[in-house]
């Protein structure tokens, strides 16, 4: 009877341990979306800060990954970088800043503003050399991204293209590898997150954002309404989230976390 009563409170102790570490700690994984990403990694340093024993990891590989690992039970909230399809109804969405999709050049090249039609001739090889648009005779280095990536979409949806229709050189996934391609090719050209641009503008990366018919790709421009080839940044659950992943969401969604998302020149909503 002894023993028996001493593996009861043994077994006791151990729940009541395991109560104490679940209510003060827990684990969240985060994957999708390159743009959201840095974004994402600033917030979760503050909230862990503010909740001891709390950990977030966070995984970049494309915002159709945050859903599809949303979806199996990878992940427990997915990054993505834009609206849901009506295909994805079983998710629910939710909104943490906003940001627009910018055409890059190389710093020195001396193109400034693009039409829409002249975008869709270079992406589809009728146009091969900046001298075509008002620019040096110099070839131009189409960069594309790559199948699962949001901004591909919205891309390919906004000019009337299929992916098929592309011309590219070189084929790249995150922003991160867009924008060093750009910078180290004299003739490249690129589309990314304006946000993600602007903070390596400022940083000394030799790339610009361009304008696209007339309107210029600030995330000033974006807030007011001036810049159309905008889109959300979200965070993605299945049905509705609880506990830590929903105290998570609430904390990104707070006037708490406005100051990091100004700071990587995203919007708050």
């Amino acid at each position: 009877m002894l023993r028996i009563f001493i593996r009861l409170l043994l077994l006791m102790y151990v729940l009541a341990s395991a109560s104490v570490v679940q209510a003060s700690g827990g684990r969240l994984t985060l994957t999708g979306s390159s743009t959201i990403a840095p974004l994402i990694l600033e917030v979760a340093k503050r909230f862990e800060s503010q909740h001891p024993g709390v950990r977030i990891n966070v995984q970049t590989g494309g915002s159709s990954r945050g859903i599809n690992d949303v979806r199996l039970g990878l992940a427990d909230i997915g990054m993505v970088s834009r609206a849901l399809k009506a295909s994805e109804k079983d998710l629910s969405a939710y909104l943490i800043a906003r940001d627009g999709i910018g055409i890059i050049t190389h710093k020195n090249n001396p193109v400034r503003n693009l039409t829409g039609d002249q975008i869709v001739g270079i992406y589809s090889g009728k146009i091969r050399n900046w001298e075509e648009v008002g620019g040096s005779n110099l070839p131009i280095t189409v960069i594309n991204k790559a199948e699962g990536r949001s901004t591909l979409e919205l891309f390919l949806q906004h000019f009337s293209l299929r992916n098929s229709q592309i011309n590219a050189q070189v084929v790249i996934g995150d922003n991160q590898q867009g924008i060093k391609s750009v910078s180290a090719i004299a003739g490249a050209i690129g589309y990314v997150s304006i946000g993600t641009a602007e903070y390596e503008e400022n940083h000394g990366t030799p790339i610009k954002l361009i304008s696209m018919e007339g309107e210029i790709p600030t995330s000033e421009n974006v807030a007011k309404g001036r810049y159309q080839f905008s889109r959300q940044l979200n965070l993605v659950v299945r049905n509705t989230p609880v506990g830590l992943a929903k105290e998570f969401i609430a904390f990104a969604q707070s006037d708490a976390v406005k100051d990091i998302i100004e700071a990587q020149f995203f919007v708050a909503p």
